[in-house]
């Protein structure tokens, strides 16, 4: 299934040349776009020829392939970026011609346009270091997005979003309003056409229904190592088991509470004489660095589902 003046040098001036574009007209600008395309299926033989000989065969120039065979589920993964001339296939041509090869082997596959900018909608609640440097990631331009919303059930950190220009939505939620709340957030990923949600320090476990609603498209950010020390207060889990080394989790969203399938992780040496505190403050920034890597290798489509893990093509 799948879901583009002249200037006259010399003493004696020279009568001027009227140059006129159609005699001489400018060389064509060469737009090149450049596509994704994710596979997943079976393993089997022929699986790399294929792909490669279709896309070689309208004279596509491949510019990064990386493939994975998992021995364990005996499902194989690739991701093959390239670029097309305009006059090579549009994308609708390109995918209705992939088709057939798709269902020989019954691939699970998308080619994604990397010109279209996913729109990403963040939640947050009252801390602001994630939200901090995915704004700032993407008003520089490493984050390729647009982000059409902010949301939080606190009104604290409208004044930073709305310096970017970002539209805050304060949606507060209690446990007897948690439906109709979620159900205002939901209305917004659809009025929006958001395509990603990240959790960044939002502090609202999501319900059942709502994770079902966003499965595959909903990315959390979890302080803690997963899958040690699941749930509230994991710094303080961590400093009661003594543990050596502190770090966060980046997983999509499920029903099962911080066990989604794992994106990325980071961690941090510690030691006996740093407290509670301590963990915290070192832990921001390894959840922030975590967070916009697990949202950089979604929105460039280098993450495919394996069962309950992930298939990462870091590089």
């Amino acid at each position: 299934m799948h879901r583009p003046d002249h200037a006259v040098n010399g003493s004696h001036p020279k009568k001027p040349v009227h140059l006129s574009t159609v005699d001489n007209p400018s060389p064509p600008l060469m737009t090149t776009r450049t596509y994704v395309l994710t596979i997943s299926c079976a393993d089997t033989i022929g699986i790399v020829a294929a792909v490669s000989g279709y896309l070689s065969g309208l004279g596509i120039f491949i510019t990064e392939s990386a493939n994975f065979g998992d021995p364990e589920t005996g499902r194989f993964f690739q991701r093959t970026v390239f670029k097309a001339t305009p006059d090579q296939p549009s994308l609708a041509e390109l995918e209705a011609g992939f088709k057939a090869i798709a269902d020989h082997f019954q691939m699970t596959w998308r080619f994604h346009d990397t010109a279209v900018k996913p729109r990403v909608m963040l939640l947050v609640s009252k801390f602001d270091h994630c939200l901090n440097d995915l704004l700032y990631r993407y008003r520089n331009g490493s984050l390729t997005i647009d982000i059409p919303a902010v949301v939080s059930n606190h009104p604290d950190l409208e004044r930073i979003v709305a310096w970017h220009g970002i539209p805050y939505h304060h949606l507060p939620v209690t446990k007897d309003t948690k439906a109709v709340q979620e159900q205002q957030v939901l209305d917004l990923v659809d009025r929006l056409n958001v395509d990603l949600v990240v959790l960044a320090r939002y502090m609202q476990v999501l319900s059942d229904e709502m994770c079902r609603a966003l499965s595959w498209r909903c990315i959390n950010i979890h302080h803690s190592f997963l899958p040690s020390f699941k749930g509230a207060r994991p710094y303080h889990q961590a400093h009661t088991r003594g543990v050596k080394i502190i770090g966060a989790t980046a997983h999509y969203v499920t029903t099962d509470l911080d066990e989604g399938p794992i994106i990325e992780q980071g961690v941090e040496r510690i030691d006996h004489t740093f407290t509670p505190e301590d963990f915290v403050a070192i832990g921001r920034d390894i959840e922030s660095v975590v967070l916009a890597r697990a949202v950089q290798f979604h929105i460039e489509h280098r993450v495919i589902a394996n069962g309950k893990k992930t298939v990462v093509f870091r590089r």
